[in-house]
């Protein structure tokens, strides 16, 4: 574990600990003396050498004294190392996940950071502050006690010594237990969160398709199966702690019938074995303890095993800050480009130009490629083979600061933080003046939207910006983006969902973030498309036409197939008559 800790945290971490766990080591031997100091003492007592041992009492308050002492110490220090291990966990994940590819995260990654950052961390934390002391000296307590044993009487200390391996034994094959069992359940956890979080987003097709909380489906079956091994742990934490202390009581009974006989062949007298005894008790009842601790020691070992993977997780390789290259201008070059997702080729040998300050179009069937394009360009990923360049610079040699200056992307599905709405404009450029982002917000027609509302742009925006409605939220993306005034702009379709008022509003808002800018837009509408300098047709990861509009329609291909199939789509009505055949159907 201080293997992984310092991995995980860093040496002065392990320091830390290993400061702590000296102090207590310390503990745990002082009160293994205290323990053993009760021999003599009733030994004294019982036999009424009372002068004796009053000095043995003396002796025993002085160690109590020292132990307390000793035990405020390591007590503020188990807490102090908890609260700054505390804060260098969640930095350290927090500023490893933000480099991380963005293309790396998917729902089940998100799930298991979320559950690793909560009660992963609390309780890799919770050590030092809660379980390494008793853990600790429940194992040097014994130890002590064992060796001042053979001071009192070897033939004891002896027979307690060659249990040792058996409570060893199973002692280690519970922990071992525990540790393979916490593993199913945190992947059993991970899943049931996903699914909570699937099933709270996805509220809408549910009720739209007459599905009630009577059929859950995968998140029935994810809490079942969550259920079910939390069941199992429970079940073999308490067979393995019965167990554990079957084996501890059986070589107890064994020792102590040692020492009934020794005392009945007038080897020991019964006061000598009296205190031995009381001894032999207190060796038992710390070992008790850290087995009953031992399960909780191995969950933290696993999430610290979970951190020093998820820091394993290479990030995308970054240029040294004075060495970052700055593009020429916002031209995008695609050379020979090569990608896949997990072994799944997307792209293949894709090249392309987009002069600086023109409209690339790309169109093509859904898988083609259109959008990993898009997020190549912003370097989501770094490409399999070939290169992306920005202004003649291999994005791979810009640091990501510098690259995300030159980009602004507007996706279909906006995200807004839960904030106010002037707050997530002022995403797109730290620093923005009031004057800035009211000009924004009125380029975007998202003064519009302030207006309705009773606080303007100091208006909450809900998580995800639920409070505003999908258009909205697309206004709000677009005057980040005009804020921001990155020189290449990347769109994902942006007014695909749209009714036609906001589409209009959209529309509007990015003519005023696409004036004098390099575009690359992925686009379904014809208007769009048309409008484009260039337009690339991807069909099976590769560029199958390419061309301007009237070009591509002579060619007579896959872009001609499209305008036409998208002029039939346009044209489409539900009149009477189809209204009263779909009518006859139902009936």
């Amino acid at each position: 574990m201080i293997g992984a800790l310092d991995r995980v945290a860093g040496p002065e971490a392990r320091a830390r600990l290993r400061g702590n766990a000296v102090s207590l080591i310390a503990e745990g031997v002082l009160t293994g003396i205290g323990f053993a100091i009760l021999v003599p003492l009733l030994r004294h007592l019982l036999t009424g050498d009372l002068a004796a041992a009053g000095l043995w009492l003396t002796v025993e308050m002085a160690v109590i004294a020292l132990y307390a002492a000793l035990r405020l110490k390591t007590q503020l220090a188990g807490y102090r190392t908890s609260i700054w291990l505390g804060r260098i966990l969640f930095r350290r994940l927090a500023l490893h996940i933000a480099q991380l590819p963005l293309g790396w995260f998917n729902a089940d990654r998100v799930a298991q950071i979320g559950r690793l950052a909560s009660q992963g961390v609390i309780n890799v934390i919770g050590v030092p502050a809660h379980m390494l002391r008793p853990v600790i000296t429940a194992l040097v307590t014994p130890a002590t006690v064992l060796v001042l044993m053979f001071v009192f009487d070897w033939r004891l200390a002896l027979a307690m010594l060659i249990s040792v391996p058996a409570i060893a034994l199973v002692f280690r094959r519970n922990g071992d237990l525990v540790q393979r069992q916490e593993h199913d359940l945190n992947a059993a956890a991970v899943e049931a969160a996903g699914r909570m979080i699937e099933f709270a987003q996805s509220q809408a097709v549910l009720r739209s398709c007459s599905r009630d909380g009577d059929d859950l489906g995968a998140l029935d079956r994810a809490l079942v199966r969550q259920f079910d091994v939390t069941r199992k742990l429970i079940h073999s934490v308490g067979r393995g702690l019965l167990s554990f202390i079957l084996v501890l009581q059986i070589a107890l009974t064994l020792v102590l019938l040692f020492g009934v006989s020794l005392a009945l062949g007038g080897d020991i007298d019964a006061a000598e074995l009296v205190a031995l005894l009381v001894l032999l008790v207190r060796y038992v009842e710390p070992l008790i303890v850290a087995a009953d601790l031992e399960g909780v020691l191995r969950m933290s070992r696993n999430n610290l095993q979970r951190m020093d993977t998820l820091l394993a997780v290479a990030p995308l390789p970054e240029p040294e800050s004075d060495r970052s290259t700055q593009p020429r201008d916002s031209s995008v070059v695609f050379d020979a480009v090569g990608f896949a997702y997990d072994d799944s080729p997307v792209l293949e040998d894709v090249s392309f130009t987009v002069p600086h300050h023109s409209m690339t179009a790309i169109v093509g069937p859904s898988g083609a490629g259109k959008t990993t394009i898009l997020r190549l360009i912003a370097r989501f990923w770094d490409v399999a083979d070939g290169a992306v360049r920005i202004g003649g610079v291999d994005v791979r040699d810009m640091a990501g600061e510098d690259l995300m200056q030159h980009i602004s992307i507007v996706f279909q599905d906006v995200y807004l933080f839960d904030g106010t709405i002037a707050e997530n404009i002022a995403l797109g450029r730290e620093r923005a003046s009031a004057a800035d982002i009211e000009r924004a917000a009125r380029l975007a027609c998202v003064d519009e939207i302030a207006a309705r509302l009773p606080d303007g742009l100091a208006s909450r925006v809900g998580e995800g910006g639920s409070a505003l409605s999908g258009g909205e939220r697309q206004r709000v993306s677009i005057a980040r983006a005009i804020l921001k005034d990155a020189p290449i702009i990347l769109l994902d379709e942006a007014t695909a969902a749209l009714d036609p008022i906001n589409e209009a509003a959209v529309q509007q808002a990015l003519q005023a973030l696409t004036k004098d800018k390099t575009l690359v837009v992925v686009a379904h509408r014809l208007q769009t498309v048309r409008a484009a300098d260039q337009i690339l047709v991807l069909r099976d990861g590769r560029v199958a036409e390419r061309g301007n509009h009237d070009a591509l329609l002579s060619l007579d291909g896959d872009y001609a197939a499209f305008w036409k199939e998208r002029h039939r789509a346009g044209g489409w009505r539900l009149g009477p008559a189809e209204l009263r055949k779909s009518d006859e159907m139902r009936e």
